[in-house]
């Protein structure tokens, strides 16, 4: 088995003075990234600080130069296309380099970049790129065919900009539209800085719309310099650490706990298009990766893999968790050679809990952070007891909270009524200040009287061995007992393995107490994520009911 490296978070002086007096020659503003750019594409051109792997090719590797120079060139084309400060652009793409060249494209000319999800189509995709009045869309050439299924919802749209990926077949005639290979080709000519304020609004990110259209989020330039600079310090981000992601770029975790780190720390970052479950040690064995982000969602399908006797056989010495599941974290550790730091968040800024690797129980996500102040509350705004379930509530100390949804005031005011941020998000926390996520409010699973624990559920069946994903959900109790739900497990099967409804509950039956195993199996060909890879029950329920082929019953 391979050793751990150590580390020196220690940082050589003499740059950070050079890059400060460069920024002040040229009064550059390191919290505008684009601007940050330059000043690190003065100071290390050469550094290959972003590498984008490639399974079936060549890598991509991108320098502070090739940033700074690529950001410009799109920069030059978002003004070209019309767009100009406080207008919106979309990037609707997987993880390739020209995400970060539109981020910071943003900063140069003042513009809104709106980070799309991928997956999205159909009305989802038309109500972002709508409701955000965005004027041009990038996208690849494997996701055009759902950008063109909506071009008459679109009229805004005057450009739409394609990145031809030969590792992903082309769904669209691609011939329609203007080549963004064209874009990396040409000249560099640097654009003149549109802005010097950090304040001003960077992107506007979507929530997942699992209850209802998305609501976009407004997020401030100097927000990445935060996320990369100081919050990673909480993470036990090092210096001299090897980050990597599959998350998407165009979620808020892959943004804060990774790329904005990597760059603004100087420090070796990989990605990959996709998140791959099925790679992601080998991976970290290639590239010597040393720390990732991962989701609950995420923790449970790598942990289904099957075993391999070189499973802790990495470099990895820190997981970053937000929501791994308590049944499973200690084996995670053990197999994998790794330490779990746990936190929690959310998109809109609810606080922040951060719970160290080794300390405090198992299951919890932590204790706030001192930059908020963050209480779990009744229906009345009381402040529960230690170990009794309620809203958590955040704001900034010595502030009020502030949430802007895009274009929906109301929103955004029921969203801080009271100066305080209404995440919820159901927790407790314990007589020793350590506090546990427990469902989203209106998610919680009763049945017979007893909370159950989906990870628990999820664990067990995931140790099947024809099962790779599973998610839990509720559906109203046949008994029409109030606020009782019978148990559906979404099922999806390794690539391969057939359909044995018997076998799984069998397998239920000898891990479980009764009261646990669920009425029913929903075999699916893949568990439908949000883009923070949380299982999306309104569409596990649509599958459940429309789809009786799929279900087979206790």
């Amino acid at each position: 088995m391979s050793e751990k490296p150590t580390y020196d978070d220690s940082k050589p002086r003499f740059e950070m003075l050079r890059n400060m007096r460069f920024a002040r020659k040229r009064k550059l503003n390191t919290r505008l990234l684009g601007q940050f750019l330059e000043i690190k594409a003065h100071s290390r051109p050469d550094f290959p600080v972003l590498t984008f792997e490639n399974p079936n090719g060549t890598d991509i590797i991108q320098t502070y130069r090739d940033l700074h120079e690529n950001s410009h060139r799109f920069a030059r084309v978002l003004l070209e296309a019309g767009v100009q400060k406080g207008d919106k652009y979309a990037a609707m793409m997987y993880n390739y380099p020209e995400m970060v060249h539109l981020f910071a494209a943003a900063g140069i000319i003042g513009a809104i970049i709106v980070p799309i999800d991928p997956r999205s189509k159909g009305h989802k995709l038309a109500h972002q790129i709508t409701n955000s009045k965005c004027k041009v869309i990038f996208t690849t050439s494997n996701l055009l065919d759902n950008i063109e299924e909506i071009r008459e919802k679109i009229p805004l749209v005057s450009r739409i900009f394609v990145a031809d990926k030969p590792e992903f077949a082309a769904t669209g005639d691609v011939g329609k539209y203007a080549s963004t290979e064209a874009i990396l080709q040409s000249p560099f000519k640097p654009v003149d800085y549109k802005i010097d304020n950090p304040k001003h609004p960077m992107q506007i990110i979507y929530t997942s719309g699992t209850t209802g259209d998305p609501k976009g989020v407004m997020h401030e330039n100097y927000r990445l310099r935060i996320y990369g600079l100081f919050a990673s310090r909480l993470y036990g981000v090092k210096n001299s650490d090897v980050l990597y992601t599959g998350l998407s770029m165009t979620h808020g975790n892959a943004i804060g706990l990774t790329l904005s780190p990597g760059l603004y720390r100087g420090i070796k970052t990989v990605f990959s298009a996709k998140f791959t479950k099925s790679r992601l040690w080998d991976i970290s064995r290639k590239y010597g990766v040393t720390m990732f982000s991962m989701l609950g969602g995420v923790a449970a399908g790598i942990f289904n893999e099957p075993p391999k006797p070189n499973d802790a056989d990495n470099p990895v010495r820190q997981v970053i968790s937000a929501g791994m599941p308590k049944a499973i974290w200690e084996d995670f550790e053990k197999r994998f050679g790794v330490q779990i730091l746990e936190w929690y968040s959310t998109l809109e800024g609810g606080g922040v809990t951060r719970k160290p690797p080794g300390k405090g129980p198992i299951g919890s996500c932590g204790k706030p952070i001192l930059a908020f102040k963050m209480k779990v509350v009744d229906e009345n705004d009381n402040e529960c007891p230690p170990n009794v379930t309620g809203e958590i509530i955040a704001k900034p100390r010595g502030g009020k909270a502030k949430v802007d949804y895009y274009g929906n005031k109301e929103a955004s005011e029921k969203k801080t009524l009271g100066g305080w941020n209404r995440t919820g998000d159901m927790a407790h926390v314990d007589e020793n200040g350590w506090w546990f996520f427990d469902y989203r409010k209106g998610g919680g699973l009763r049945r017979a009287g007893d909370f159950i624990q989906p990870d628990t559920v999820e664990r067990v069946i995931g140790e099947h061995p024809d099962v790779s994903e599973v998610a839990v959900f509720g559906i109203p109790a046949a008994s029409g007992a109030p606020g009782e739900s019978d148990l559906v497990a979404g099922i999806a099967l390794f690539e391969g393995r057939k359909v044995d409804p018997a076998s799984i509950f069998e397998c239920a039956r000898k891990g479980l107490e009764a009261n646990s195993i669920p009425s029913y199996l929903l075999i699916l060909d893949e568990i439908p994520m949000t883009i923070s890879q949380k299982p999306q029950e309104r569409f596990l329920r649509q599958a459940f009911e429309e789809c009786p082929e799929k279900v087979f019953k206790l």
